[in-house]
C-alpha cells in the first residue's frame, strides 16, 4: 500500500507534537511543510530527520505543487477557516488544531464544503482518546448533574508580543485558546445542550481576555461553572461532576470516585490506544469513523460565541463568511 502523503500548515509548537505521532505510523510520509519562517520550518525537519520533503513559505503554493492526500493545520487560529477551506477545495482530507475557526458561521461553511468535497474534516481535540476522559464520559450518570469546569494557567505572562494575545490572529484570549479545550470537555463528556450563560472577563491590560468566569445553564436542566484563569503561576486543570449517585472528581490528570459516606474510589484505567493523528488516517482509511467532527467542534464554537457575546466582548469582527452564508 502507498503511504499517506501529508502536508503541514505550520510548523511551530503543537506541529511538532503532530509530527511525533503521524511519524509513528508506518502508513504516513510528511512530504511537504508550509510556514511563514524559514528558521521554524528547519527546526522541524531537523527535529525528525525528514528526509528533504518540500518547503514552502506560501500554503498556497504547497497545494499547487505537491501531490497530497491529507493536511495538518497548525497555524493562528483566525487563519484556520481560508486554509481548511482551500485543503477541502483541493479534494484532501484535513486535520485542524482548535478551535475549528473563530465564528459559528465559518464553522458552519466549513461543514458544509467538507461535505460537498466527500473528504474527512477532523478537529484535534485530543483529550477525546485520553482514558480519563474517556472514562468521565462512560461515568456520568443520567438525570441531573451540577459542574465545575476550571483552568488555571500562566498564559498572561507567556504570550505577550506573540500572535496568541494579536486578535487578528489569534480571534480572542485564553478561552479561545487552551479554554477551547475545557469546553470541548464539559460539552463532550455531558453530551449537554447551553440555553444561557452569563460571563464576566478580565483582560489584565491584554489586548485580549485573559480570565472568564461564566455560569451555565443547559436546556436539559444541569447547570455549570467555567473559570478559565489565565493570569495563574501556573497549570491547574480541575472539573468536578456531582450527581445523585456521586461525584467524579479529575484533577491534573488524577481521577476520584466519590459516594456519599463512602470511601473515595480511584479507578483503574486501561492504557491509551489512539490519538488525535492515529484515528484521524485510520478514518481516512476507512477503519473507524471521524472521532471529533466537524458538527461537534462547531459546539464548542458556539458556545465560545456564547460567552463572548453575555460579557458584551467581540475580541474581533468574523471574516471570510456573512452570517447564515453557506455558499463558496
Amino acid at each position: 500500500m502507498s503511504k499517506i502523503r501529508i502536508g503541514m500548515i505550520g510548523t511551530g509548537g503543537i506541529a511538532e507534537w503532530h509530527g511525533r505521532q503521524l511519524l509513528e505510523l508506518p502508513e504516513v510520509e510528511i512530504v511537504a511543510i508550509a510556514d511563514t519562517s524559514e528558521k521554524s520550518r528547519e527546526t522541524f525537519i531537523g527535529k525528525f530527520n525528514l528526509s528533504d520533503p518540500r518547503q514552502f513559505a506560501d500554503y498556497e503554493e504547497m497545494l499547487d505543487l505537491v501531490e497530497l492526500d491529507a493536511v495538518v493545520i497548525c497555524s493562528p487560529h483566525t487563519l484556520h477557516y481560508k486554509q481548511a477551506t482551500d485543503v477541502l477545495n483541493r479534494g484532501l482530507h484535513v486535520l485542524i488544531e482548535k478551535p475549528m475557526t473563530c465564528s459559528s458561521a465559518e464553522a458552519r461553511q466549513l461543514i458544509e464544503t467538507a461535505k460537498r468535497s466527500g473528504k474527512i474534516l477532523q478537529v484535534s481535540y485530543q483529550r477525546h482518546f485520553q482514558p480519563e476522559f474517556l472514562y468521565i464520559k462512560d461515568a456520568i450518570a443520567r438525570g441531573e448533574i451540577s459542574i465545575t469546569a476550571s483552568l488555571y494557567q500562566e498564559w498572561r505572562q507567556g504570550t505577550p508580543g506573540t500572535w496568541r494575545q494579536n486578535p487578528a490572529l489569534s480571534g480572542g484570549g485564553f478561552l479561545m485558546d487552551s479554554g477551547s479545550h475545557i469546553i470541548d470537555v464539559l460539552l463532550w463528556t455531558t453530551g449537554l445542550t447551553p440555553l444561557e450563560v452569563k460571563t464576566q472577563l478580565h483582560q489584565h491590560g491584554s489586548p485580549v481576555e485573559i480570565d472568564t468566569f461564566t455560569s451555565i445553564r443547559f436546556a436539559e436542566g444541569a447547570v455549570a461553572g467555567l473559570n478559565l484563569v489565565g493570569y495563574a503561576p501556573c497549570w491547574q486543570e480541575t472539573y468536578v461532576f456531582c450527581g445523585e449517585e456521586g461525584g467524579i472528581f479529575y484533577d491534573n490528570g488524577k481521577i476520584t470516585l466519590r459516594r456519599y459516606r463512602e470511601e473515595p474510589i480511584i479507578p483503574e484505567l486501561p492504557p491509551q490506544t489512539t490519538n488525535q493523528d492515529r484515528s484521524f488516517i485510520d478514518a481516512i482509511l476507512g477503519r473507524q469513523e471521524v472521532a471529533v467532527s466537524g458538527e461537534f467542534a462547531y459546539k464548542v464554537v458556539k458556545f465560545s460565541e456564547m460567552v463572548y457575546e453575555a460579557a458584551g466582548y467581540s475580541p474581533i469582527e468574523s471574516k471570510g463568511v456573512e452570517e447564515g452564508g453557506l455558499e463558496a
